[in-house]
């Protein structure tokens, strides 16, 4: 008694093949098949460079923002003052940034003064931003104490002041070079506030990685900002940060309720929540948009294996008649539109990992050829286009193109099966 050959025999594959390395001359669609395999590979290709953009972007962007900000800062809420005036200084800093440094989870809490100020050397000015601090605490600070591209000496802080590379440009100083700070909240005469102006010597200019921290961020040490900004005695608020600074958002209770009731906490997802939720929902359409081109890429597979099916008849009739069943018809062509989606999908998964890896020659060479200015840091705030490869990322694109390509061959693959050998050979 004969027996019935189990799925994906030998023999399905050894017909598949054949039909795939088919000639035109020989009813194949060869050019077919190669438009589908080559519209696969650069639909993943695009997916997978999009994702990896995506999470390098991010990533860089987090980075970036924790390594020169407070995960949290603590802030006073205010109390009138005898004059009337909403007084939201900190009296007793010391005090409490110890008490916040002792929450579990937090590594430092360190206090800062802050202002707005104009610095100047010779004829050349900028708006700068200037945070007070202590020599020890800005040794805490990643962005600053560890920048790559640092020039000078950070153990010299307390000689000078420490300098963002955008502020060093824009004002055209090195290491050595004094520069002027104006504040108009300066010094109380009987005529009125004169401006206040102090000379500091650079003895560090750092990269955090920001254009726009970069471009604006000045250190000083911590006392002397008090005396540039009249702060005697008291700090404007307490910079913080935690060990897993994305869980911020549960430190913050704790944080808060260690300072008391007085203090409010403001932490860095809720300074730049905003671009996040806006960058989830770009990735969110993204995704979507380059899956649709992914489905488009896959329906070449039902096109050309329509022309198949219909190149193949005769050869469907024959196969039909010596005994091959439905499911054998359809399993061969099943296998002849999903060989392409597979080779493509390997083919984009290939092409995505090394733009992904190799994405700072690439983009240097893009740069080249366009004659330079291709990005521009002063409206995307970091220096270069990120890339970051996900295991995640590649496997949901692989899964998205091979379950796209396996779905849409079904249809074609079905259409052979259920063809009437009959009808088939009529007119052969």
């Amino acid at each position: 008694m004969a027996t019935t050959p189990p799925p994906f025999s030998r023999f399905e594959w050894i017909i598949a093949w054949r039909y795939l390395r088919a000639r035109k001359a020989e009813g194949g669609v060869s050019v077919m098949t190669w438009i589908s395999l080559i519209g696969i590979t650069l639909a993943v290709f695009a997916l997978i460079a999009t994702l990896a953009v995506r999470s390098g972007f991010r990533s860089e962007f987090v980075g970036t923002i924790l390594g020169a900000n407070a995960h949290v800062t603590l802030y006073s809420y205010g109390e009138v003052n005898e004059a009337g005036v909403l007084d939201r200084s900190l009296k007793d800093y010391e005090a409490l940034a110890e008490t916040v440094a002792a929450v579990p989870g937090v590594t430092r809490a360190a206090p800062l003064v802050k202002g707005q100020v104009m610095a100047n050397l010779r004829q050349r000015n900028a708006g700068v931003e200037v945070y007070g601090i202590s020599a020890a605490d800005i040794q805490g600070i990643p962005g600053v104490a560890q920048s790559e591209e640092a020039v000078g000496d950070l153990a010299r802080f307390e000689e000078g002041i420490a300098i963002g590379s955008g502020v060093a440009r824009e004002l055209g100083v090195s290491v050595g070079d004094k520069i002027k700070l104006i504040s108009p909240n300066g010094v109380k005469t009987a005529f009125g506030t004169s401006p206040r102006v102090n000379a500091y010597e650079v003895v560090y200019v750092f990269t955090a990685g920001r254009w726009d921290i970069d471009r604006t961020r000045v250190y000083l040490p911590f006392a002397e900002a008090q005396a540039f900004f009249n702060r005697e005695g008291i700090a404007d608020e307490i910079e913080v940060m935690v060990e897993d600074p994305e869980n911020v958002d549960a430190m913050a209770l704790a944080i808060q309720q260690a300072a008391g009731g007085t203090a409010g906490v403001w932490t860095w997802r809720d300074a730049s929540g905003g671009f996040l939720r806006a960058l989830e929902v770009e990735d969110n359409v993204m995704f979507i948009i380059l899956s649709i081109l992914v489905l488009i890429a896959a329906m070449n597979i039902v096109s050309g294996l329509i022309m198949l099916v219909k190149n193949k008849g005769r050869d469907i009739g024959i196969l039909r008649t010596i005994g091959l069943s439905e499911g054998s018809i359809m399993r061969v062509f099943f296998i002849c539109g999903a060989f392409t989606g597979v080779i493509g999908t390997i083919c984009g998964v290939v092409l995505g990992c090394l733009f992904a890896l190799y994405i700072d020659p690439i983009f240097s060479f893009v740069n080249y050829v366009m004659g330079g200015g291709v990005w521009d840091p002063s409206i995307r705030g970091i220096y270069a286009l990120p890339a970051e490869l996900r295991l995640a990322d590649v496997v949901s694109a692989t899964a998205l193109s091979l379950g796209l390509s396996f779905f849409v061959t079904i249809f074609p693959a079905r259409r052979a099966a259920r063809l009437n050998p009959v009808e088939a050979l009529r007119y052969e």
